[in-house]
């Protein structure tokens, strides 16, 4: 079952924007500016997904460091090019693949989503969740690269709660936070099954993104129609991501579906 954000944690974290606007508030709010023609939600991410690969020759491919000679030398002795060290500096990348599409300014304007801590917090989950779900088809290798990838997500949030202004309790705080990580988790994962109800992603989706308070998904066509294409896009990218190749996920060379040219 997932987990709202305690009321608790959002009034003690000052840089937290407070309680974040219900999304008809939000909505509202955007319908000041001129609405983009081009986004129509209810046509989005509804094409046949395929891999998230990056091509060998894209010049965004991280590759691995090939020393020769001596400092390779020196290198191996140091565990450079052991086992960990590749998994440390692969889930790097990888995580960098995270909080690139979290951070960039489409997937709140597509989705209408107010960017404040909380928002960008449940989409980091999010988004690590589409990871570590594939990565667990991979067996006991994927669960420990895994792993490594939490332990880097951990810190991260960690750093995003203290910049908040949160010093004192910050232990609590990140306990908080890591059972709703956990809880959001187990939602998202019961929802792709297949005895899950048609409409179950949907509401995961609108109860640890966009709602404040965990009620039910209102039945106005702006609120349907953002957390019904999300619920696509989320369930596109696990699709994309069970065709994405194990070296491309291990490495970090893939790259989100790109939501700016969706709108497009």
């Amino acid at each position: 079952m997932s987990k709202v954000m305690p009321s608790s944690l959002r009034q003690h974290l000052p840089a937290f924007p407070l309680p974040r606007c219900k999304y008809a508030a939000g909505a509202a709010a955007a319908a000041d500016s001129p609405p983009d023609p081009a986004v129509k939600l209810d046509k989005l991410f509804r094409s046949k997904p395929t891999s998230l690969a990056l091509p060998s020759d894209s010049p965004l491919r991280i590759e691995e460091p090939n020393y020769e000679g001596i400092r390779r030398f020196i290198l191996k002795l140091m565990l450079f090019y052991s086992k960990q060290s590749r998994s440390i500096r692969g889930a790097n990348v990888v995580y960098k693949r995270v909080v690139s599409q979290v951070e960039k300014p489409a997937i709140y304007d597509v989705f209408n989503l107010e960017k404040t801590f909380r928002t960008t917090f449940s989409l980091l989950v999010l988004h690590m969740w589409l990871c570590l779900r594939r990565l667990k088809a991979e067996g006991k290798e994927g669960v420990e690269f895994g792993q490594y990838l939490y332990e880097i997500y951990n810190h991260d949030v960690e750093l995003r709660v203290s910049k908040a202004g949160v010093n004192l309790l910050l232990i609590r705080w990140m306990k908080d936070l890591e059972k709703i990580f956990y809880g959001n988790i187990v939602a998202y994962d019961s929802a792709m099954l297949p005895e899950a109800k048609h409409d179950e992603l949907a509401n995961a989706i609108w109860r640890n993104v966009f709602s404040d308070d965990g009620s039910p998904i209102p039945s106005d066509a702006a609120a349907q129609s953002a957390v019904h294409a999300f619920a696509r896009y989320a369930r596109r990218e696990c699709y994309c991501f069970s065709m994405t190749d194990k070296e491309a996920v291990f490495s970090g060379n893939f790259l989100f579906t790109s939501l700016k040219h969706e709108a497009e």
